[in-house]
């Protein structure tokens, strides 16, 4: 084996333990040019690739050549690199003087072989080599140049190959974090189950909505994190859709890890991949305040209606009592025995007393017109009392009242009374078994007090941040939408005031409004 067969097959290893190493398209290409400069000597050398469109090559990598030599592309048959290109065939030029398609590369080049770099027959490039010394290639050195050609074409596709995938890697990878983010953003709770229901992914609004964290449940049966559904019937839903592979969709009461009672919307759906069922899609909405919300509207429209027909009950009711008020009123005047004065006297008072509660139910039920005035409110809280005094008796509960010197506070005459009933209300609620209520009225700060006080078994201290939050209620399963705290405290503000609770466990609780005085210059309405 002679020295120049040496040189090839070493730089043939060369070139082979380059092509495994190196990643880098330009740093691949500079490499090889230096290792071929120790095979053919030349002087200068350029690798020129086929642009995208196919028209026109670019360079990629140079030797030799000064910038402007190898500045902007080569159009197909433009030069000898063009016409290689355009043929797929090698070209030797033993003198560049005499070869008019020669485009000028080094000042006083002589020599220069040119050959396409093939991958699998298909033009990736051209390599051109040049040299001042006459003849200084030959034709034996053609096909060890096309060896090289073809190693570094098909190692530029292989680059082009291995960049394309980390392209399409890199898309794929922030497709991924774009999907996961619109996931962990939504307001739903989205969860996905493999064929074994056990957990491959859980979402944010999922972590708040059950009070478990994603590395709690990833890759968990579900079924024993919550066993709950397995009550809820959940479980026969999940394996209705594995085995039908049909969308499902229902809605349910659900109690959380944290004993919440929440009303929520589930739709289950299979996870494909074509025809390979790998799972379950759940998404879960939670619709507890929605529901509250329509519940209290259906509740107003109810309590309308009722209203409406009070006020009709009332007025009615008004007509025989008056009728009945003037007739004990004549028997009085022909001086009646003792004893039937007496059973007139009774006659009269219940019928005031009956006038008394019609005309409350009638201030209840006619449409206030947000209209503000000066109120006393002891006549309302007597009003609210009195409303109220057959369920007072009923519960067995004491009623004391003190009303203290007061000054009269602006205020709309049915929001107030909405609010006195409500904390009334809230107070005998708190005695089922019976016990003492207290309704006090004092000056304070340049303004009035209203305590209402009950003797139940009280609040926990972590419950009282929350009893003015709408949709919180302290109540059992179907007495109470949540909202009927939340809008006392609207209304106090409303007016400018301010409602607050006092409670301990079985001392009872105390519900303190503050209204600030009406002064004398105050306008007469919001």
């Amino acid at each position: 084996m002679n020295s120049r067969q040496e040189q090839l097959l070493h730089a043939y290893h060369a070139i082979s333990e380059e092509l495994a190493s190196l990643t880098g398209l330009k740093e691949l290409l500079d490499r090889i040019l230096r290792i071929s400069r120790e095979v053919f000597h030349f002087d200068n050398a350029v690798i020129r690739l086929l642009r995208a469109d196919g028209q026109a090559l670019e360079v990629a990598a140079s030797y030799g050549y000064s910038d402007c030599a190898v500045l902007g592309p080569l159009r197909l048959e433009q030069g000898i690199m063009g016409q290689v290109a355009r043929s797929g065939r090698p070209m030797l030029v033993t003198d560049v003087r005499h070869c008019a398609a020669y485009y000028p590369g080094i000042p006083g080049a002589c020599c220069a072989l040119t050959v396409p770099m093939l991958a699998h027959d298909r033009l990736v490039g051209v390599f051109n080599v040049e040299s001042t010394r006459p003849a200084a290639f030959a034709p034996e050195d053609i096909e060890p140049l096309m060896t090289v050609a073809t190693q570094a074409a098909v190692a530029i596709e292989n680059i082009r190959l291995l960049e394309r995938e980390r392209q399409l890697a890199r898309r794929y990878q922030k497709l991924c974090e774009f999907n996961d983010r619109i996931i962990q953003s939504v307001n739903l709770g989205i969860y996905t189950l493999d064929t074994d229901l056990r957990v491959t992914s859980w979402n944010r609004r999922m972590e708040a909505l059950s009070g478990c964290s994603a590395a709690e449940v990833l890759h968990q049966p579900l079924l024993e994190l919550f066993p709950v559904l397995i009550q809820e019937g959940f479980d026969c839903r999940l394996q209705q859709v594995l085995q039908t592979r049909q969308a499902e969709k229902l809605q349910l009461v659900h109690y959380n890890l944290r004993g919440e009672r929440r009303v929520q919307k589930r739709k289950l759906a299979p996870l494909l991949d074509g025809d390979q069922l790998l799972g379950l899609v759940v998404i879960v909405e939670d619709i507890t305040e929605f529901k509250g919300l329509l519940d209290q509207m259906i509740q107003s429209e109810k309590l309308a209606e009722v209203g409406r027909l009070a006020a009709g009950i009332a007025h009615e009711i008004n007509n025989p009592l008056t009728v009945l008020g003037y007739c004990a009123e004549v028997l009085e005047r022909d001086d009646p025995l003792p004893a039937q004065r007496e059973y007139l006297a009774r006659i009269r008072s219940e019928v005031e007393r009956l006038q008394h509660l019609t005309g409350g139910l009638l201030g209840f039920a006619r449409a206030g017109q947000g209209q503000r005035q000066r109120l006393a409110l002891a006549p309302l809280c007597d009003q609210v009392l009195s409303l109220l005094d057959y369920r007072l008796q009923r519960g067995r509960i004491a009623l004391q009242r003190h009303y203290g010197v007061i000054a009269p506070v602006w205020g709309d005459v049915n929001p107030l009374k909405q609010l006195l009933m409500n904390l009334v209300v809230n107070a005998v609620q708190a005695m089922p078994d019976g016990g003492r209520l207290g309704v006090h009225l004092r000056s304070r700060r340049g303004g009035v007090e209203l305590v209402v006080c009950d003797s139940g078994a009280g609040i926990a201290h972590t419950q009282l941040e929350r009893i003015f939050d709408p949709f919180f209620t302290t109540k059992k399963e179907g007495e109470g939408t949540g909202l009927g705290l939340y809008l006392c405290r609207q209304i106090a503000r409303d007016h400018g005031g301010r409602l607050w609770l006092r409670s301990r466990v079985g001392r009872g609780s105390q519900f303190h409004l503050w209204l600030p005085a009406a002064e004398e210059d105050m306008p007469p309405c919001a």
